[in-house]
């Protein structure tokens, strides 16, 4: 792609669940075959929000550094290869920093108000006084990408709006100092699966929500899951005619085997399949696939220094980028030097 950049990154939750994996991080190890890639952990956006229970935030920042910890283990678990992809933590780059803080003075305030995503965690989080930060979200997270000139971020469609400020806010800077300094950022559009909580499939698996399953789990406690995930209310025997398109069990099937899905579902709408069964199977082919990831996460998590110096190396790497961008950025804004002033 003529060495076009792809920027993305992800809050430091602690170890990822299936639905991270499925639905972000699965798509990142296949961009970094085609893209210069970096991917960081947002431990800045982290402390935009307050906190409380097992969630970080301002309030609550005692397990910031341990969560970070496990979320780049997992990534290289997972198939992030360091010698393809800049892998760091956010906050390792201070240029970013200097970057949101000059963005922040040319950002209209109309455009922080009316974004959703500001009202959406707000309401979310039942935050009574929002923080400065939390509504400049928008404009560090510009910052996260321009920084290192993005010219794409792999999000869903559902997320292409968030998008729009990066890239309203590049080409404003763009025409505020009469130069194509920041690409035209744009959504890289990717067809995320569906992955339900263990309770519902009407609900996202979310650690908040208690009904994941993460990677970091043993094969015994997916299993104790799987046993207790959700099916058909009515089907209370095996012969009991199913329902599957309810059942979150044929839910899971439908991403982890495929081959065999029609026949699972007539199996079941003819009563010749029963729930535990169907579990069962579940449980051998979701645990047959997270069996590579867990290995190697058990070798990163019995040498931490593996991952922290992948993370300095990552972080050594984007911070030269960022280094001239911002360089950039002070010559054309006209800011005075320490030569020239």
């Amino acid at each position: 792609m003529g060495g076009k950049r792809v920027t993305s990154g992800m809050r430091p939750t602690g170890s990822m669940h299936l639905g991270n994996l499925l639905g972000a991080l699965n798509n990142w190890v296949q961009l970094q075959d085609k893209y210069e890639c970096f991917f960081f952990i947002v431990d800045w956006h982290a402390l935009t929000t307050p906190g409380g229970g097992s969630a970080v935030g301002y309030e609550n920042v005692g397990e910031l550094r341990n969560r970070v910890r496990e979320i780049a283990i997992d990534w290289v678990a997972s198939g992030l290869d360091p010698d393809k992809s800049s892998i760091f933590i956010q906050s390792h780059v201070p240029e970013v920093a200097e970057l949101h803080l000059l963005f922040s003075m040319i950002t209209p305030l109309g455009w922080l108000e009316r974004n959703p995503t500001f009202r959406e965690m707000v309401q979310g989080y039942k935050i009574e006084s929002p923080s400065y930060g939390l509504m400049g979200y928008p404009t560090l997270q510009a910052a996260d990408i321009l920084a290192y000139k993005g010219d794409f971020v792999p999000v869903g469609k559902d997320q292409e709006v968030h998008i729009n400020m990066t890239r309203d806010l590049g080409q404003r800077f763009n025409s505020l100092y009469g130069k194509d300094v920041f690409p035209i950022t744009e959504a890289l559009l990717t067809e995320v699966p569906k992955v339900p909580g263990i309770d519902s499939v009407d609900k996202k698996m979310s650690k908040s929500s208690g009904n994941h399953i993460a990677i970091s789990f043993s094969e015994e406690e997916t299993s104790q899951k799987i046993k207790n995930m959700f099916t058909d209310p009515v089907k209370l025997r095996k012969d009991d005619p199913g329902h599957p398109d309810g059942c979150v069990v044929f839910a899971f099937h439908d991403i982890y085997n495929k081959s065999l899905l029609e026949g699972i579902r007539s199996e079941c709408e003819k009563g010749e399949r029963g729930c535990v069964q169907c579990k069962m199977q579940l449980a051998d082919m979701m645990n047959g696939s997270l069996r590579p990831i867990r290995e190697k996460r058990k070798k990163l998590v019995e040498k931490p220094e593996i991952i922290r110096e992948i993370l300095s190396a990552g972080a050594k790497k984007a911070e030269k980028i960022a280094r001239d961008t911002l360089e950039e950025v002070r010559d054309v804004m006209n800011l005075p030097t320490r030569e020239k002033f």
